[in-house]
């Protein structure tokens, strides 16, 4: 499912629905200020008309001498023109940026639209000369880009600023969600504390207490199977090493060789395993339960050290451990150091279990911290190795085992937030499996040179 922002969708959608409406609105002040600007520049250009026609008349006796142009100083493209008509339809008088023939041909009063003009003819007053008012179109329409770019601009101007404040609005409105958001995030690497109250506004003081409901419930159904792993833990160990023991004495007194003898051997051969198998169901159950969310720091490479000389001490076959440390002291990480040794054993366990007796199990720290643990078996197939982390599922090996100690191990690693990365065959080998555990973080110390 493609991941989207609260933030961003509320973002894009506030700002679509002002530039939508800037958009409209800028439209209609656009056809307003033409609407506005065009009648009061024909208010001008009729009253200029009408004024011009009370003086003709008022002077018509000095216009029988015939066409003349009235030189007016200072006339540019954007100055009005004016044409002074007889009777007959001829232009007796004209400004220098009129033309000689007339605006409009006939004597309708009122506006016109001519070539380069926009023009209006007064009503005749008295006598029988008419008056022509033009003005250049151009000034008109640079009348009108100007009017509109002073309406428009601006708001197109404001848009970033709007977009700006849009945003920052939003980011300070979501910034009780970020923080819940941070507080719940935090819960899911083994913090089950309810979340403390964050002045959160009363759309999400619901969320928050259904999530402390949640984690309370949650963190009580985890100690219930903590404890229930642990007392089932000591009521079957007790009962198994018993009867382990009672069936090693048995066979004690039992002749050498004997059939009852051989007997006894399968017994404490299938009750070992049997306590086995109880020990990795139980670890299983308590690495389901969450036995790996604290978050201690502790030296990771001492507890591998450990383990690897608690095993060495129990090897038999011929078996081998050899660790390499490549002179790194100390490797600190956070986590829990006894889910943490649960993890490393259950690998080591696994490797000496399905690894060839006659080959070493190769253990190697990284200079990132990193443990690679190898052995050599038989290479697994890529879907085999997939689901090799699986309860239950083991590769093609004739050892005895449970299934479930890369389970378990799979299991602690995800909650420590751990790497667990399986590999088959080895590098430049058609053989082998290398399983790498690496944890976030990791604090790597060497040893000095001197030491």
């Amino acid at each position: 499912m493609k991941r989207w922002s609260l933030s961003t969708r509320i973002v894009s959608g506030v700002l679509l629905v002002v530039i939508l409406g800037l958009l409209l609105l800028s439209a209609a002040v656009g056809g307003f200020t033409r609407y506005e600007v065009t009648e009061r520049l024909d208010n001008s250009l009729q009253e200029v008309a009408e004024r011009l026609q009370a003086a003709v008349a008022t002077r018509s006796h000095d216009l029988s001498n015939g066409s003349s142009i009235a030189w007016l100083p200072e006339v540019g493209p954007r100055t009005l023109a004016y044409q002074v008509m007889d009777g007959s339809g001829h232009v007796v008088l004209r400004s220098q940026n009129a033309p000689q023939d007339p605006f409009v041909r006939g004597g309708q009063t009122g506006f016109a639209n001519v070539p380069h003009f926009r023009v209006y003819m007064a009503a005749p007053i008295t006598g029988q000369y008419r008056v022509i008012v033009g003005e250049p179109m151009f000034h008109r329409r640079e009348a009108m880009r100007r009017a509109m770019l002073i309406s428009i601009v601006p708001m197109v101007v404001f848009l970033p600023v709007i977009w700006w404040l849009v945003r920052l609005i939003v980011r300070r409105a979501m910034r009780p969600l970020d923080r819940l958001h941070d507080e719940m995030r935090a819960r899911g690497s083994g913090n089950l504390q309810p979340i403390p109250p964050l002045d959160l506004p009363i759309e999400l003081i619901s969320i928050q207490s259904a999530v402390n409901t949640l984690l309370a419930r949650l963190e009580t159904a985890l100690s219930t199977e903590r404890a229930f792993a642990a007392s089932a833990a000591h009521e079957l160990r007790n009962p198994l090493a018993a009867l382990l023991a009672q069936v090693q004495m048995m066979g004690r007194v039992l002749p050498a060789g004997s059939e009852a003898g051989k007997r006894v051997d399968i017994i404490v051969d299938r009750t070992r395993h049997l306590g086995r198998t109880v020990e990795k169901l139980l670890q299983f159950s308590r690495a389901s339960a969450g036995v790996a969310f604290r978050r201690d720091r502790f030296d990771l490479l001492s507890v591998l050290h450990v383990l690897v000389d608690d095993l060495e001490h129990n090897l038999s076959d011929g078996r081998r451990l050899v660790l390499t440390t490549n002179g790194i002291g100390h490797v600190f990480v956070r986590g829990d150091m006894d889910a943490t040794g649960i993890l490393i054993r259950n690998l080591l366990e696994n490797a000496l279990l399905h690894g060839n007796p006659a080959a070493p199990v190769v253990v190697v720290v990284g200079p990132d911290g990193s443990i690679d643990i190898a052995n050599d078996c038989t290479a697994l197939a890529p879907d085999t190795l997939a689901r090799l982390t699986s309860p239950f599922v083991r590769g093609s090996t004739v050892a005895h085992g449970s299934g479930l100690g890369l389970a378990i191990a799979s299991n602690i690693a995800g909650q420590m937030d751990a790497s667990l990365l399986l590999f088959s065959p080895l590098a430049g080998s058609a053989r082998g499996l290398r399983v790498s555990l690496r944890f976030p973080n990791a604090e790597v110390m060497t040893i000095p040179d001197d030491m």
